[in-house]
């Protein structure tokens, strides 16, 4: 019963999160000449140079994505990630028709909007799912690495990459300000996201200590396609056991956290990796 409430909530928190994020991108990023990152930005800059529908671009983005993360990071992220984009995409068709005004000046009224938008966007990613291609765009790139290389690499230099070519777009195609404006938007949402999600974007450590890592073991290679350091260690009270050390990326945590609770009698702890020298 603890398990369906945690779950039914996380959904809940996701609707949220995604009503926050457009209601910051219709009512008040757009009106002040800011626009929102990543595909939810380039929809925008579509639908600003075409005329088209912003809930259909940002709709008809995303999914070309979200097809491609279910097949790369699991089914259940696709469920989340999918009713977060519903969501999302609904909220911005709601909200277009709300006369709202936010009647303070660009700069603060882009600040106000980026913190909102960060926290929307950071509550969907805090309960597993994601309202934006570039994060699905980063993932299917590491994981690609991860397999080729056998090597871990946090998602930070890809989605600056990613979002730079955004606001040289928004430069070019719309105007100056726009780009500037935003440009404070990214830095404003990403740090509150990085404050909620304990820097999302990089490489998780999860420590596991077990008296049974066979199952464990084969459960995560299994699910995640990942192996672990696997080493003998001694409690003081529990006695012998056994301390796996696995490297994953913050959107396979949450089947990690899945594969732990149903392996009774460990103990577990997640780290965030800022750097792995080689």
């Amino acid at each position: 019963m603890n398990k369906r409430l945690e779950n039914a909530l996380s959904y809940v928190f996701i609707v949220i999160g995604a009503l926050l994020a457009s209601f910051s991108v219709v009512c008040i990023l757009i009106p002040n000449d800011a626009i929102d990152y990543g595909t939810a930005g380039i929809s925008i800059i579509i639908s600003k140079l075409t005329g088209f529908n912003l809930s259909l671009c940002v709709i008809c983005l995303f999914l070309p994505f979200w097809i491609a993360g279910i097949r790369i990071i699991g089914i259940r992220f696709g469920i989340k990630s999918l009713v977060g984009s519903v969501v999302y995409t609904v909220g911005l068709a709601i909200f277009e028709k709300v006369p709202f005004e936010l009647n303070t000046e660009h700069f603060l009224a882009v600040v106000f909007g980026g913190a909102i938008l960060g926290l929307g966007l950071a509550i969907i990613l805090r309960f597993g799912g994601c309202i934006d291609g570039s994060e699905i765009i980063a993932n299917i790139i590491i994981n690609a690495i991860s397999k080729r290389t056998g090597k871990n690499y946090g998602m930070t230099y890809i989605l600056l990459g990613f979002n730079a070519c955004v606001y040289m777009a928004t430069f070019v195609l719309i105007n100056r300000n726009a780009a500037l404006m935003s440009l404070l938007v990214y830095v404003v949402a990403t740090s509150v996201i990085t404050n909620v999600t304990d820097h999302f974007d990089s490489v998780k450590q999860v420590t596991i200590i077990t008296k049974e890592p066979e199952k464990l073991i084969r459960e995560i290679k299994d699910e995640l396609n990942k192996t672990c350091t696997y080493m003998e260690s001694c409690g003081v009270i529990a006695g012998k056991n056994t301390t796996l050390i696995c490297y994953i990326s913050y959107f396979e945590l949450s089947t990690m956290k899945e594969i732990i609770s149903r392996n009774k009698g460990t103990f577990s702890t997640v780290s965030t990796i800022d750097e792995i020298l080689r």
